[in-house]
């Protein structure tokens, strides 16, 4: 089951058309993992940022078929870096050596706060024109671990595993939905005891969107449940001027 998706034809199409790529932007030891597939002339493509427990190749499917209509479309994975300051810079960097201009943005989970917390950082120079939003969130205080989150660095990687594998669903899953958590538990294999524990602290050190500095950005919010997927589309409160689509 755990390599049902890993083995099937579509998957192995990717690895096959779509190859990876590794570039260093800051640390030599720390390098940005990506996949590029469609038309490389365009410099406004979509960008993916995965959940905690994702790699470059969780969003293999959406690559395939979004590039086979003519959209650009990268799916990035993150070298370990401790504060959303840092990663912050460092995706900047990576965006500025691809050459590319203003990004649409979708973000799962932590990928999705990081795509905000980028907007907001470069809202005085827009490099964001737009951002989904899956399954994510504006202030990491929601997990209650804001205390815990320095210590994460600390934890050996089969307690990093631990946390991140009891916070993924398990009871009464649709068989796709069941077979795409064990390809992510089955990639997180791949990832080292740094990468878990640097995400993690990403997704629960103290830190908050600040949405009256995305007011000029369009989101689109997205929250999966079971059998049905809600795509929930509304303006926030005039105070905080924040548009979404």
């Amino acid at each position: 089951m755990a390599a049902f998706l890993a083995q099937s034809q579509e998957y192995m199409s990717f690895r096959s058309t779509v190859s990876q790529r590794k570039i260093v932007v800051d640390n030599p030891d720390q390098a940005w993992v990506l996949y590029d597939a469609g038309p490389r002339e365009v410099k406004c493509p979509l960008v993916f940022l995965h959940p905690v427990c994702g790699t470059a190749e969780c969003f293999f499917k959406q690559m395939l078929t979004l590039s086979s209509q003519g959209y650009r479309v990268i799916s990035v994975e993150y070298p370990v870096l401790w504060t959303v300051d840092e990663w912050c810079e460092s995706f900047l960097k990576l965006i500025n050596y691809l050459g590319l201009d203003k990004i649409h943005l979708f973000g799962a989970s932590l990928g999705g706060f990081l795509a905000q917390k980028f907007a907001e950082k470069t809202s005085k120079n827009p490099r964001v024109a737009s951002i989904f939003l899956c399954n994510s969130f504006a202030d990491t205080s929601a997990f209650k671990q804001t205390k815990s989150a320095k210590t994460f660095w600390t934890m050996p990687a089969f307690l990093l595993r631990r946390q991140v594998l009891l916070n993924l669903p398990t009871d009464n899953l649709e068989p796709q939905v069941a077979r795409s958590i064990d390809f992510m538990v089955d990639r997180m294999d791949s990832l080292s005891r740094g990468q878990l524990a640097s995400r993690l602290t990403l997704n629960c050190l103290d830190s908050y969107v600040e949405p009256q500095k995305l007011k000029d950005v369009y989101i689109t919010v997205m929250d999966v449940i079971t059998q049905a997927v809600i795509i929930a589309m509304y303006q926030l409160p005039c105070d905080f001027g924040l548009g979404v689509r």
